[in-house]
């Protein structure tokens, strides 16, 4: 937990020497609780209260890094149990479970199929975190389906094995690909210390309650292995949820560090349909990620869209830059359309417009973020704006008959609208499946 200026004052030396640059100790305690300056400016803090600060600094769910490159998972270093207290900052983790007992045809296969599972949904890229093997067989041909991933996919990589003989040569083989190891537990607790730091890897732990996981993680830190990943075991959902929650809660509000880092959940459903309500189940309370066995690209888009949702800033809606769009070979034809800001707005009339095949200038008025009606009802979406988009855009100048579509639901804005932008307005569908069949009738 961060401590107040007044706390960190507590443990300064109290000598107000000025060598910290700041005229009294009150001073720098007060900018050391704003975190504008280092605990190391100061050169009389003795070694208990610099521990006491730097751990007063930490973030109570420790930020675990997985993968390399533009394929690197963030995972942790949430602050808050919910999104609209300020937002979630690192979005849950989606892999998929490679049985090593698979041919090497197949692990080929279902590879290509996982780095085929990536989406575009109102402008933002969405796309999968880890491919994750797991042993069912000898040391051996895990190791060669360990190759065969690494070799076939730029994901993040997650080696599930409690055969130690299995685990070093797959680390060995992938090390510098910043692997995560599954999983420690009581039995193997040292052993897989060692392999954590010797190779500087994650490393999941689990217990079958939070009261054992939590002694666990404070072993492991004991021994210098930091980077960890929470799994508690098999359980019912409900049962699940609660610990996820418990735990979050412990380490947000009770600053339990034991208890401060990213959560593991691995769905083993044979129904795909269960598959998906249970990772989505998990992806809302509160795992940092989640791991599942099926590929299908539904299961995946359904997915990644709620982690979209929720990942959103609440108090920052998506949004597209303001400005006069293009569809298809556009010229001074063809219709002009307008719309707000809204990304999911926008790109629905994006995607009936190229639907239509009719080419078309969309306008995205600038409406800070809000959808039609909401936009309207707040007065972002008047003649006004509107009338200030069509001259600040140029409009005029790219078509020839100055003849604007409106949605229908505000249709209200027709009059005023033509009186003020000089246009001739057109009241189009109010839904926007409509908009294809009324280009094409236009």
């Amino acid at each position: 937990m961060a401590l107040s200026g007044l706390d960190i004052y507590k443990l300064l030396p109290k000598t107000n020497c000025r060598e910290c640059g700041f005229v009294t100790c009150l001073a720098f305690a007060m900018a050391l609780a704003k975190k504008s300056i280092s605990i190391d400016k100061c050169p009389y803090l003795t070694p208990e209260a610099k521990k006491a600060l730097e751990e007063s600094s930490l973030p109570p769910i420790k930020l675990v890094t997985l993968g390399t490159g533009e394929n690197k998972l963030e995972v942790g270093n949430e602050s808050v149990m919910f999104r609209h207290e300020e937002k979630f900052h690192h979005p849950c983790g989606l892999g998929f479970i490679i049985e090593d007992s698979l041919k090497d045809a197949e692990i080929k296969e279902r590879l290509e199929r996982i780095n085929k599972l990536k989406f575009e949904r109102v402008g933002q890229a969405l796309n999968v975190s880890l491919a994750a093997i797991r042993q069912n067989g000898e040391a051996k041909r895990f190791r060669e389906a360990v190759k065969l991933a690494a070799d076939n996919t730029n994901l993040a990589l997650a080696l599930m094995s409690s055969d130690l003989a299995a685990i070093r040569p797959a680390l060995e083989l992938i090390k510098e690909r910043r692997p995560l190891i599954y999983s420690a537990a009581k039995d193997n607790l040292a052993e897989m210390a060692k392999l954590a730091k010797e190779f500087k890897a994650a490393l999941v732990v689990s217990a079958p309650e939070l009261e054992a996981l939590s002694g666990l993680a404070k072993e492991l830190s004991n021994q210098g292995v930091n980077d960890l990943i929470l799994e508690i075991g098999k359980k019912s959902i409900s049962a699940r949820i609660w610990d996820l929650t418990q735990q979050r809660r412990q380490a947000l509000k009770k600053s339990i560090r034991s208890l401060g880092y990213p959560s593991l959940v691995v769905v083993d459903e044979k129904d795909p349909y269960e598959e998906t309500i249970q990772a989505a189940t998990y992806i809302s309370k509160y795992a940092g990620i989640v791991l599942i066995k099926g590929i299908e690209p539904w299961q995946a888009l359904s997915l990644l869209t709620l982690r979209q949702n929720i990942y959103t800033d609440p108090q920052k809606p998506l949004q597209i830059e303001p400005n006069l769009y293009a569809v298809g070979q556009a010229n001074e034809k063809s219709p002009v359309l307008v719309t707000t800001n809204f990304s999911l707005t926008y790109y629905t009339v994006l995607g009936e417009v190229e639907a239509s095949k009719v080419p078309a200038y969309v306008i995205s008025v600038d409406t800070e973020g809000m959808s039609v009606l909401t936009a309207w009802a707040a007065e972002k979406f008047t003649p006004e704006k509107i009338t200030e988009a069509l001259n600040k855009f140029g409009v005029k100048d790219k078509v020839s008959r100055t003849r604007l579509i409106i949605p229908g639901y505000v249709a209200v804005l027709s009059g005023d609208l033509e009186d003020k932008s000089g246009w001739q307005i057109l009241v189009g569908p109010k839904e926007a499946s409509g908009i294809p069949s009324f280009l094409k009738n236009l």
